[in-house]
């Protein structure tokens, strides 16, 4: 393990609280103040956010609001809780100044390309990257390996919802002529969903031209997908979701063993929770670039192995 993932280890050790940064204030960031509230291995070192202490949320009131990372002092981890296609960027620019990153990167078909890259910031800078941690990819790719790994022959299925998509309202959002979105996920079953996207359009947008962009963004070119435009996307909106997982296999040469998994769940809040987690697990790697799957789960909880594993395991 290099010196800097050492020393900070130690800092974790002798109960010197984890200094963490939020970057980003939207949703996933409003909660990852609250998890970090929370965790009593953690302090805030500051929030990162593009207005800085402009018009600062009375919530915010005890902590450092500022629009550079580099204006905060001594942090140990930055949790990117930034819109997921900026994440890269600002892991490696963050990475580059010695600290840590989490983020919850969540655009599957990339997350190899981007630990790839990361990964060579991670080694040069002596940090931790801990990439598309949130809830999926994250928990639920953990979930995944796990029942894969108890039935190494068999089907997987991962169904959402029904329930609001945060990172498919996000990008229905950055489209041209939108003024808000709400991006719900419908489960069809065996791993197909149906997207249902309510738009307030801005004045003198075209709900045609909307859907056009929407279907040709790799967010949605997979799903079926519906748009409507209606007159107030809050009268519509719900943070709840959920997913049901599945899969059916075999353990050695026995058939039929069948894994169910179900969660309801608030998604920024379980997302922040996840973050934290692979925050404080990210001063027990030694440097590098990793997704959840990779880490071991026990290193995610506050506390020692030896205490875990006497009241856990």
């Amino acid at each position: 393990m290099q010196e800097i993932t050492r020393t900070k280890l130690l800092k974790v050790k002798n109960m010197k609280k984890i200094r963490a940064a939020v970057v980003g204030y939207g949703n996933i960031g409003v909660y990852s103040v609250q998890a970090l509230e929370a965790a009593k291995d953690f302090e805030i070192a500051g929030i990162v956010r593009r207005q800085g202490d402009k018009d600062k949320p009375l919530e915010l009131t005890p902590y450092e609001v500022v629009d550079d990372i580099t204006k905060l002092k001594d942090v140990d981890v930055a949790i990117l809780a930034a819109p997921t296609r900026s994440c890269p960027e600002y892991a490696e620019k963050i990475s580059a100044l010695g600290i840590n990153t989490v983020d919850s990167f969540d655009i599957h078909g990339s997350i190899l390309d981007y630990r790839t890259k990361q990964m060579e910031n991670n080694k040069r800078t002596n940090t931790v990257s801990v990439i598309a941690a949130g809830w999926d990819p994250g928990s639920d790719s953990v979930v995944r390996i796990l029942l894969e790994s108890l039935a190494p022959e068999g089907l997987s299925y991962t169904n959402f919802g029904p329930g609001r998509s945060m990172g498919h309202s996000v990008v229905a959002r950055s489209k041209k002529g939108v003024k808000e979105a709400l991006s719900m996920t419908i489960p069809l079953g065996e791993g197909i969903h149906r997207r249902m996207v309510y738009v307030e359009l801005e004045e003198g947008a075209n709900l045609e031209d909307v859907t056009k962009e929407l279907k040709a963004d790799d967010y949605f070119a997979h799903d079926e997908l519906h748009v409507f435009a209606v007159p107030s996307v809050a009268a519509l909106n719900d943070v709840g979701h959920g997913v049901h997982m599945t899969r059916k296999g075999v353990s050695g040469k026995t058939h039929n063993q069948h894994f169910s998994v179900d969660m309801n769940i608030n998604i920024p809040a379980l997302t922040a929770q996840v973050l934290v987690n692979v925050a404080r697990a990210s001063f027990r790697l030694a440097p590098g670039c990793y997704t959840m799957p990779e880490i071991p789960v026990i290193d995610m909880l506050p506390g020692s192995r030896e205490e875990i594993i006497a009241t856990l395991v």
